[in-house]
């Protein structure tokens, strides 16, 4: 089986053939960078980064490019709040932007353009579209002329009549029609203006992606990905600016879903989201990142403490396990361990390729780190662990975890990481849990076995297990 994706603007799976063999080229809206991301964020550019990373895992050579809107009302108003230039406080955001993707361990796409930075191309956009008897200039704006293209609606599925009905006839005297939208607007006094055939002005939001699209990638390229808000009308306007200019555009698109609270979409407008930074200061990136990868991407997910708890407990065992396979060294594997192995990934790579399905592609990982931990038991029963087993099976839970930017850290290194912090939150200290231990060996050497057993039910309760193997006793913390 091939990948699989299902394409918004045809409704339906289809095949993914790029235009040119074994290169993929992918464009992505970025943030509009006037605040700190927050999860519904983290949904998007995960997903996108986990096709990037499946479809280098296929073999292909992918060209990856995701915008920043550096230039937006949003923006001018809050620069001019906080008595800062727009390009100084996009310029604070972007870099919070890049810590937190950096922190989820996103790939770092191939281009990063910024809309201010590519004014002269827009302004040509516009000139040739009003040309070409696609837009208009009014009093002070440029606008673009919807009815002008018969497909419009097309990737949305709504219908330019109804669209019109639903539509606040009387919001701008200034267009033809109250659906036509802005290429180019008056920039206000005091606000950022670049020169144009139409006065002192800013492109309009819609205008910069199908700009920069096609001058990093070309007139047409493979995939355009975002969230399922941007569908209509950035995404639609996105088509109707391209398709005059004889651009093919993307071939594909792709939208998440929403993250949910209370089985509401999570948004800004909404003030009912939590910032990117606000999950990570009480939960792991990777189990922020196993949660939105929890469901497919097209579906929704819901939001929770409870949610993000158990994905770091899954994180946790996960890690223990691969730790525990670290400490037995071996070769790489039999081949018949090498071959059983490849089948579990195999099963995995079937999920992917059905539209990325990460639901199932994480059960699929999740039954291997299963597979691996029967093979630990097994040898400590029989006192003789299958190392080549082991290591295959272990190779085969990492080649999974990869492509989902999951299981990447050492297994060591992750779990001091995390008891470190589980010390910190209890309150404990190693030293002060080893000095528990002392006591109970020696309560239990003297046959105070009560003893021992209040010192072993103090530390569970505070979330430290103690485990006696072989005459000596460890201590682990609750995952």
């Amino acid at each position: 089986m091939s990948l699989v994706l299902y394409n918004t603007l045809t409704r339906r799976k289809e095949p993914f053939v790029p235009l040119n063999k074994g290169r993929a080229t992918i464009y992505v809206c970025g943030p509009t960078v006037y605040d700190f991301c927050h999860v519904g964020h983290a949904r998007c550019y995960v997903t996108f980064d986990v096709l990037v990373r499946y479809l280098q895992d296929q073999g292909y050579a992918v060209t990856y490019v995701r915008n920043l809107t550096d230039l937006d009302d949003k923006i001018i108003q809050r620069a001019q709040e906080q008595n800062l230039s727009f390009s100084e406080l996009a310029e604070i955001y972007i870099q919070a932007f890049h810590q937190d993707m950096d922190a989820l361990g996103l790939l770092r796409p191939d281009r990063e353009p910024r809309a201010s930075e590519h004014i002269d191309h827009m302004i040509a956009d516009v000139q040739a579209l009003i040309e070409r008897g696609y837009a208009y200039p009014g009093k002070t704006d440029v606008f673009y002329e919807v009815a002008r293209f018969a497909d419009y609606g097309q990737l949305s599925g709504r219908d330019l009549s109804e669209l019109r009905a639903g539509a606040r006839v009387e919001i701008d005297p200034d267009k033809k029609s109250p659906l036509d939208f802005v290429l180019w607007k008056q920039s206000k006094p005091g606000e950022p203006s670049w020169p144009s055939p139409w006065g002192e002005g800013r492109p309009g939001w819609h205008l910069e992606c199908s700009a920069m699209s096609s001058e990093y990638l070309g007139a047409e390229f493979d995939i355009h990905g975002g969230g399922h808000d941007l569908i209509f009308p950035h995404h639609e306007n996105e088509i109707a600016q391209a398709a005059p200019l004889d651009r093919g555009f993307a071939r594909v698109w792709l939208h998440n879903g929403f993250v949910q609270i209370n089985h509401q979409k999570m948004s800004k407008s909404l003030k009912n989201f939590f910032t990117i930074r606000d999950v990570l200061a009480h939960f792991h990136p990777e189990a922020l990142r196993l949660f939105v990868l929890s469901k497919q991407y097209r579906r929704p997910v819901d939001f929770s403490d409870e949610a993000l708890a158990e994905a770091g407990r899954s994180l946790d065992r996960a890690y223990q396990t691969l730790a525990q396979v670290q400490d037995l060294a071996g070769p790489p594997g039999r081949p018949e361990d090498l071959s059983q192995a490849a089948e579990a990934v195999a099963r995995f790579r079937q999920a992917m390729d059905d539209d990325l399905n990460t639901a199932r592609a994480l059960g699929r990982l999740f039954e291997t780190v299963r597979e691996l931990n029967r093979l630990l038991d097994e040898g400590r029963e029989s006192g003789r662990p299958d190392v080549d087993a082991l290591q295959a099976w272990s190779g085969a839970v990492q080649a999974m975890g990869r492509v989902l930017g999951l299981l990447v850290r050492e297994p060591q290194a992750y779990l001091a990481e995390r008891q470190e912090t589980a010390l910190s939150d209890a309150d404990l200290s190693p030293q002060a849990i080893e000095a528990k231990v002392a006591e109970r060996t020696q309560a239990r050497a003297e046959k105070r076995w009560a003893d021992a057993d209040r010192i072993r039910d103090e530390l569970k309760a505070q979330g430290v297990i103690l485990e006696d193997v072989g005459g000596e006793t460890r201590w682990r913390l609750e995952s």
